[in-house]
């Protein structure tokens, strides 16, 4: 199965690492032009330059904070300006904030939703009817398994995506007449940037791919291993292409078989 894109102008946000930056990599190598955006210029410099080892197309970057209005306006304006109109949206800008319930303060709630939640409706509200209007688009909102699954110390995480999963919903039936196919993507236990910081913190008595191995095995991963940013990209790049024609408004869970939930 070819999963091209050719000629299709995609704006992935929180793309200079990880994840966002895996499915920029793929997009791009399967022929799309892409927009990268993140709050820190110099990586997201080092990123634009590994695309265009991948691909002759155009990359662009834009240093952008998608948790303000402002914010999302200006990476918006900017990008229509340098590719064109927008054709894939890829809401994937997010970290994981987590804690006991009753100690999570107004201020944190807030900075969760503006991100997570008013971020992916500010990019959705300026693309969407550009979509419409030309019969076609892909949206993905990248999400976690806590939408489906919220666990104890879940919040706020596990609400603003439950939010995002319902948006993800109603777009897809406001989309699916106009050929704008909308998805959510959760995620699992996936090699990451997060999870590199995460080790980087710890006092590394272990290399980096033995603390990957001893996660696998304390949470008891039915695949009895992390999955990677690559696979990720790689259902993000079937469902962004015409590969993907005929699936829209669903949440799938890319965690090799570790929710409870389907």
């Amino acid at each position: 199965m070819d999963c091209r894109m050719d000629g299709r102008n995609a704006l992935i946000t929180g793309s200079s690492r990880g994840l966002g930056r895996a499915m920029a990599l793929n997009f791009a190598a399967s022929g799309a032009n892409i927009v990268i955006c993140g709050r820190r210029s110099d990586i997201l410099e080092d990123t634009r330059k590994d695309i265009e080892t991948v691909s002759d197309n155009k990359v662009v970057a834009i240093t952008a904070d998608v948790s303000t209005a402002d914010g999302v306006n200006s990476l918006i304006e900017t990008a229509q300006e340098k590719l064109g109109e927008i054709d894939i949206l890829v809401n994937n800008a997010g970290i994981s904030k987590h804690g006991p319930f009753v100690e999570i303060t107004d201020e944190e709630w807030s900075q969760d939703f503006e991100l997570k939640v008013f971020g992916a409706i500010r990019t959705c509200r300026l693309i969407f009817p550009g979509m419409v209007e030309r019969k076609w688009g892909r949206i993905i909102n990248v999400l976690n398994l806590g939408a489906k699954a919220p666990p104890a110390l879940g919040a706020p995480t596990a609400v603003s995506r439950a939010a995002g999963m319902a948006i993800t919903k109603i777009l897809s039936k406001e989309g699916a007449p106009h050929n704008v196919l909308v998805n959510a993507l959760l995620v699992g236990r996936i090699e990451s940037d997060q999870w590199l910081s995460r080790w980087e913190a710890s006092d590394q008595t272990v290399s980096y791919d033995e603390y990957l191995k001893d996660m696998a095995k304390q949470l008891n991963l039915p695949m009895g291993r992390v999955g990677t940013a690559e696979e990720f990209a790689n259902l993000a790049s079937f469902l962004c292409s015409d590969a993907g024609s005929y699936i829209s408004g669903v949440a799938i869970n890319v965690d090799g078989g570790t929710s409870p939930v389907v």
